[in-house]
């Protein structure tokens, strides 16, 4: 139906007319009713089209003078960051966290353990905060599948008490998770160990906070973390131990375990100097696998001790190293293991130059109180404080021990005099010894050139010790309670998993990008809530090329709104 204005004479008159066709198809009109001069239904209208209305159950829309003399009210919400969560939620549910639901499924506890812990490893890789710091961070956040909204700061606490009382079960969901993941027939596992600092004075019972030497420096109260990790870079097992434990003590406890938890039929156990060290070589040696067999090691030679290898390498420096212009590789027999080195001479020549710099600034210094102290006896004034002979010794052994060059510059403690001698024959072994790395093995088949590759593979766990500090931030640990240490050191350690994998998947997508910024980048997809006019309306902002391009290389599907979110 339409409305048709018609004429008669003067006047104009308004008609309801029907469009139809007759029996032959053709198109015909006929007329409804006659709604009268326009004059006349012009004075009419409104309650027309009311009756209308209230006949048919149906509003008419408003006009735009309408709405702006009666505008709907809205209210905009603070948009919450959803990115970044929902990564990592098809992170966790992919390789299988969500396992962990089982673990703590009862039908006494009212708590969802397995959503509560998502929350806090989460938070280490997004916004890392203390346990009431996270649920200042929830208010911020759009999490998938959870209702933030009741979590209070005893909830996490006692999902943190409940990880400790299911720690075996919870071990066996992270390996089973794992397994797939590590090579089965060669598995060169990578262990290490950091100090982590503690804050409190009190003392608990089986009390794992202790003083002991840091590794950051200084004598501090802390606990000793041990990680082991997979050639690939991947965490697979960590231990808290107390913060003065021996070093060595805790590599048989931690190859047990790693051997019984994983279907890993080698193991070559590679350590930095810190760890292991040649002083204890002999009770390497004497350890076995739980197969009974050797293990198997590459263990880097402290500085140190370089002076116990001068006549074995003199003759390999002369002939191979002092013309080299790339790197040199040697091999040698040592006390019945092999000793592999490595030799850089881009390296040596630039370590070698920086040690004459600081030998040489030193001994501008010494020859300037020489002569401040010459000619004080000559009975010449000078500005400032006199010096004396026992001043200048102090401040320029001082000065040595900064510059680390106690071995080259000898200080005569005991003169009464100024005096200072530079050891020609510990600068030439200094300088020998440029450059080089020096590796004990007693692998028998692997190449010199792979144990040296298999080695510096271990500067990644210390990347890795290096994200628990600074992204994940481990530490300082403020907890008081040694179950409640070590859980936060599990979450730490399942935070670094998921950073783990992330690095491996944009590594293969080609995005130069780290994990941290990547984060960063999807945290700016927001989730949005907007109140118009007594309808609530929720969206989520659009991507950007960057974005759409590192979820595709995590395997991430686009954000969507789940039902969760809308209740938000």
């Amino acid at each position: 139906m339409f409305i048709k204005l018609t004429r008669s004479g003067p006047r104009r008159y308004i008609q309801l007319v029907e469009a139809f066709r007759d029996d032959k198809g053709r198109a015909r009109q006929r007329i409804v009713a006659n709604l009268g001069r326009l004059e006349a239904v012009d004075q009419h209208f409104d309650s027309l089209v009311r009756g209308l209305e209230r006949v048919t159950g149906r509003k008419r829309p408003q006009s735009a003078e309408s709405q702006c003399d009666n505008p709907p009210e809205i209210l905009f919400e603070p948009a919450r960051d959803l990115g970044d969560v929902w990564s990592l939620t098809t992170l966790w549910n992919e390789l299988g966290f969500d396992r962990l639901r089982r673990v703590f499924r009862s039908g006494r506890r009212q708590l969802d353990v397995e959503a509560l812990l998502r929350i806090m490893v989460f938070n280490r890789l997004c916004d890392p905060e203390s346990k009431l710091g996270v649920l200042r961070w929830l208010e911020t956040v759009s999490f998938p599948g959870i209702d933030t909204s009741h979590i209070g700061h005893q909830h996490l606490l006692r999902a943190m008490d409940a990880l400790m009382d299911h720690t075996e079960s919870v071990d066996d969901v992270v390996a089973t998770l794992l397994r797939p993941l590590i090579d089965q027939d060669l598995s060169v596992v990578f262990y290490d160990l950091t100090t982590i600092r503690t804050e409190g004075l009190t003392e608990q019972a089986d009390e794992l906070r202790r003083y002991g030497h840091s590794k950051d420096g200084g004598i501090r109260r802390q606990v000793v973390l041990g990680v082991v990790q997979t050639a690939d870079g991947l965490p697979i097992y960590h231990n808290v131990f107390e913060g003065n434990v021996s070093e060595l003590s805790t590599l048989r406890a931690t190859l047990d375990t790693v051997m019984a938890r994983f279907p890993i039929r080698r193991v070559i156990a590679v350590a930095d100097r810190g760890l292991l060290s040649l002083d204890n070589l002999e009770e390497l040696k004497q350890m076995t696998t739980p197969a009974g067999e050797p293990l198997e090691f590459i263990l880097a030679v402290s500085g140190r001790r370089y002076g116990d290898f001068v006549e074995l390498l003199q003759p390999f420096h002369t002939k191979q190293c002092k013309a080299a212009k790339t790197e040199v590789l040697g091999e040698f027999e040592w006390q019945d293991v092999r000793l592999v080195v490595a030799h850089d001479p881009v390296a040596a020549t630039k370590k070698t130059a920086e040690r004459d710099e600081r030998i040489k600034a030193l001994e501008d210094q010494a020859d300037a109180w020489v002569g401040k102290l010459d000619a004080q006896d000559a009975g010449e004034r000078s500005r400032g404080r006199p010096l004396s002979d026992g001043g200048a010794r102090a401040k320029f052994y001082n000065a040595v021990l900064e510059a680390k060059l106690g071995r080259i510059i000898r200080v005569d403690l005991k003169s009464e005099l100024f005096t200072y001698t530079v050891d020609r024959k510990a600068r030439q072994l200094a300088e020998m010894m440029d450059g080089k790395l020096l590796l004990v093995t007693n692998t028998t088949d692997l190449k010199t050139d792979e144990v040296i590759t298999r080695y510096k593979s271990l500067a990644d766990i210390e990347r890795g010790f290096r994200v628990l500090k600074s992204e994940i931030e481990i530490g300082p640990v403020y907890h008081r309670l040694p179950k409640r240490i070590r859980a936060h050191a599990y979450l730490c350690f399942i935070a670094l998993i998921l950073h783990r994998v992330m690095r491996q998947r944009l590594r293969a997508a080609a995005l130069p990008v780290s994990p941290e910024r990547a984060l960063a980048s999807l945290r700016r997809i927001q989730h949005h809530r907007v109140q118009l006019g007594g309808t609530v309306r929720t969206g989520i902002s659009s991507l950007t090329e960057d974005q759409a391009a590192l979820l595709r290389g995590l395997n991430v599907e686009k954000p969507r709104i789940p039902e969760q979110l809308s209740l938000l």
